[in-house]
């Protein structure tokens, strides 16, 4: 089946806020490609850029530091009788971020679970993935959408 653009970003965004995870792809210095869960902030409408925090120890870092070409993988409801299955992967660029004044602006209730310091914690680092191209399956309809850039 040939991708169609029938979505919108805004609409895409609308579906994504009801999804508790997405899969964060990176390639390790080996070349392996490696992935790990990242909550998806709910309170967070996407618009071509994704934003989540984590230790600056991790390998998920490292990773990122030699290759910041990333994906993002969502999957909403399927396998429900009656349910479209949805699924959405995002392609694009990671970039770290070591900025408080950023993590200030990207702090929601709840990373605190996480990190009981807050902004304050050490060694915390903010990834934003800033989204290139997306490709989405719901039910039957597919389609692709290019994130222009200014």
């Amino acid at each position: 089946m040939e991708p169609t653009m029938t979505r919108t970003l805004a609409e895409l965004s609308k579906t994504m806020r009801a999804i508790d995870f997405a899969m964060l792809s990176s390639r390790t210095s080996g070349g392996a490609i490696s992935a790990r869960p990242m909550s998806n902030n709910r309170e967070v409408d996407y618009q071509g850029d994704a934003w989540f925090f984590a230790e600056d120890t991790t390998r998920m870092v490292a990773d990122i530091e030699a290759d910041p070409r990333v994906g993002l993988s969502y999957q909403g409801s399927s396998g429900l009788l009656g349910v479209r299955p949805f699924f959405l992967h995002v392609e694009g660029l990671a970039t770290l971020v070591r900025d408080k004044a950023q993590f200030a602006q990207h702090w929601t209730k709840g990373l605190e679970r996480w990190w009981p310091d807050g902004i304050d914690t050490p060694g915390l680092v903010l990834i934003r993935i800033a989204g290139d191209r997306i490709h989405y399956w719901d039910g039957e309809d597919e389609g692709e959408l290019v994130i222009a850039r200014p």
